[in-house]
């Protein structure tokens, strides 16, 4: 069965291939589509469903889109919905025109903002404070919306999370797996950043993982 992914995004193709192994995958580009929704959504759902929809109406297929996003907790949920648009403590939302961030400044950035968030909370407290609490406040997780467009005004929308912990220093950053934020993200039960997780391993912890796995059975 041949499923369309609206993203433009080829590392999230591979993915939800290897995860979606009984279907054919295909992203706008693979079929010369000029494909670029405005995604003004409030919310990851609202979002994924502006651009599984727009790509429907352009193929009349199945189409799978996914909205995802770092939410980090002691910043009240940023970078959120900017998190491909991050642009550190003074651009949130992204720098005006939106012009591309390379990934690892993004991590640089957001290690920072999340320092000077905490410092600013706790000051001199974190420096008596074990490792494993000053890593329980820099909690965050992984957002994805995935929504599934059948037919004209008939769709399925899912949400899942995928829980972890910001690492304390950039230099900490470890693996060559994944994309996006993943070397700074530690999952303490693994022992590891979500990078060095096998692409087995991810795909069945993940938030993209554990919500196609859901969207797979509407199908």
């Amino acid at each position: 069965m041949i499923l369309y992914m609206a993203t433009g995004n080829l590392n999230k193709k591979i993915e939800m291939a290897n995860i979606c192994k009984d279907y054919t995958i295909y992203i706008p580009s693979d079929k010369n589509i000029n494909f670029n929704p405005i995604e003004n959504g409030k919310t990851f759902s609202e979002n994924s469903l502006i651009k599984s929809k727009a790509l429907w109406n352009i193929v009349h297929k199945p189409v799978i889109a996914d909205d995802s996003g770092l939410c980090v907790d002691i910043l009240e949920g940023i970078p959120g919905i900017y998190s491909a648009r991050y642009a550190g403590i003074e651009h949130p939302q992204g720098f005006p025109g939106s012009h591309d961030i390379p990934q690892d400044e993004q991590n640089r950035m957001l290690l920072a903002h999340t320092d000077k968030v905490l410092n600013d909370k706790y000051g001199s407290a974190l420096s008596s404070m074990t490792k494993n609490e000053r890593m329980a406040l820099r909690s965050c997780y992984y957002v994805c919306a995935m929504t599934v467009y059948l037919e004209k005004d008939t769709f399925y929308c899912v949400q899942e999370i995928f829980q972890g912990q910001l690492i304390e220093n950039i230099h900490e950053q470890r693996g060559d797996g994944g994309f996006g934020y993943d070397p700074i993200i530690y999952l303490p039960e693994y022992g590891k950043t979500i990078a060095e997780l096998s692409e087995n391993e991810k795909n069945k912890i993940s938030h993209r993982g554990k919500a196609s796995r859901k969207i797979l059975k509407l199908l």
